[in-house]
């Protein structure tokens, strides 16, 4: 009994000691504290730890729960609850393609699918018949544009080197462009890929000669087309202007008679002069020409033995020809707002038909070789001619009557117009008045605008 007693006191005085010990240390230091809490995260992870080695080397599959530990006293309370907020992570259905890979080999070959390929394109040609139209429809375009391009510069150059002699005992010089020095390999000026232009001077009583030759569209498949339905010529205009003082004031036309209608309608001299038309017939012309002249004498003047043999053996070939010493262009609309007369030129204006249809080049441009010279030789009479005292006065009143009647319906516009000028004038010298510092000037200038406006009133 007595040993009993000695081993509790000596149990209980170790223990004591201990205790006495703990308590220096914690009093000591001052992080023994959470060095106890760090000692017993150590200890729960190690335990933990185990569990789980323990657990995998068992494979007992259990559910997945959350444990909330907390330490009270030295004293950890385990709490586990279930929880179902995880439950879908475990659920197969919930995941497209999910599958447990365990038991999958890892050196499967994936499967291979073989796509049908279509039919080559070539070997159905079907499909492909509006793109096919369109490369046939360009390739026809490009090559009617290279054929007719060609076509018409080796008609122009035809026409050039048959009449290059004539035009150069014509004129001192034949080809000017006005941009090449050396005229010895002179040319026609392409002015598109179907309008041809040459200049000549160097000729009394003119200022100079314009051939133009006008051909047909080869180049444009769209206008070879509507020249099947409505067929076209190629076609050489000649203007030679004239010196003031060498011609007389008439107009004179001769044109068949689908262009006289045309003439008659849009250009402005023969229609406000010589609206009227005359068959061809009285002038021993053929009768599809018609003839529109303002004084009758110079109609039987210009349309003398040679000019009417021309015409009569190169009926087809001649479409018009105009003298006119008011002419001013294709007529301008009534609205045009025109407050004077347009500015007038005297002009020898030739038209004729290029015979290429049916026949060689070169033998088309010999035939044309007589109405080239039929241009010089009106040039020549027009120089000469010279009108009788009666059809002198008729002319000169029929100016004067086309010039009142202008004036006449241009008077309104032409009032309001001096008006605006005169106010404008007025505001100019207010302006210039009020700029300056002399207001004695400025009360002169008011008063003298009153007694204006007074006067006016």
């Amino acid at each position: 009994m007595h040993l009993y007693v000695s081993l509790l006191l000596v149990l209980l005085i170790s223990y004591t000691g201990f205790a006495n010990n703990n308590y220096q240390d914690l009093t000591d230091n001052e992080f023994a504290e959470f060095e106890e809490f760090e000692a017993e995260d150590e200890l729960n992870t190690e335990e933990s730890q185990h569990s789980k080695e323990s657990s995998s080397s068992k494979e007992v599959p259990i559910d997945r729960e959350d444990v909330f530990v907390s330490d009270d006293d030295d004293e950890a309370d385990i709490m586990i609850e279930d929880d179902s907020e995880f439950e879908h992570f475990q659920d197969t259905e919930e995941f497209e393609g999910f599958a447990d890979t365990k038991d999958e080999k890892l050196d499967i070959e994936p499967k291979i699918t073989i796509t049908t390929v279509p039919i080559h394109f070539r070997a159905n040609w079907d499909s492909y018949w509006l793109e096919i139209l369109m490369i046939a429809g360009l390739v026809v375009y490009f090559v009617n544009f290279a054929t007719g391009k060609s076509k018409n510069t080796k008609i122009a150059n035809a026409w050039f080197q048959t009449h290059r002699t004539l035009l150069e005992d014509n004129f001192s010089l034949v080809g000017d462009d006005g941009i090449s020095e050396n005229l010895d390999n002179v040319t026609l000026v392409k002015e598109s890929e179907n309008i041809f232009t040459l200049w000549c001077s160097g000729r009394t009583c003119c200022e100079g000669m314009l051939v133009e030759l006008k051909l047909i569209k080869r180049q444009d498949l769209v206008a070879v087309i509507a020249g099947i339905m409505r067929p076209t010529l190629d076609q050489i205009h000649v203007k030679v202007t004239m010196n003031k003082e060498d011609m007389d004031a008439f107009v004179f036309c001769v044109a068949s008679k689908k262009t006289a209608v045309h003439l008659a309608k849009d250009m402005a001299d023969i229609s406000v002069y010589c609206p009227e038309k005359k068959a061809g017939e009285k002038f021993n012309i053929p009768s599809n020409f018609n003839v529109m002249s303002e004084i009758a004498e110079s109609t039987s003047a210009m349309l003398d033995s040679k000019v009417t043999a021309v015409l009569n053996k190169f009926t087809d070939l001649v479409d018009y020809i105009h003298f006119s010493d008011q002419y001013s262009g294709v007529k301008q609309p009534d609205d045009n707002g025109a407050l004077k007369l347009p500015d007038t030129q005297k002009v020898l204006l030739f038209g004729f038909n290029m015979p290429v249809k049916g026949m060689p080049i070169n033998e088309a441009m010999e035939q044309l070789k007589p109405l080239l010279v039929m241009v010089f030789y009106c040039i020549e009479k027009v120089k000469r001619y010279r009108l009788s005292k009666e059809g002198k006065n008729k002319a000169d009143k029929n100016r004067q009557r086309v010039e009142e009647v202008f004036l006449k319906s241009t008077h309104a516009a032409r009032a309001e117009a001096a008006a605006a000028r005169r106010e404008e004038k007025r505001r100019m010298e207010k302006e210039k008045v009020m700029a300056e510092d002399d207001p004695e000037k400025q009360r002169r200038w008011e008063e003298k605008e009153q007694k204006r406006q007074a006067k006016k009133r």
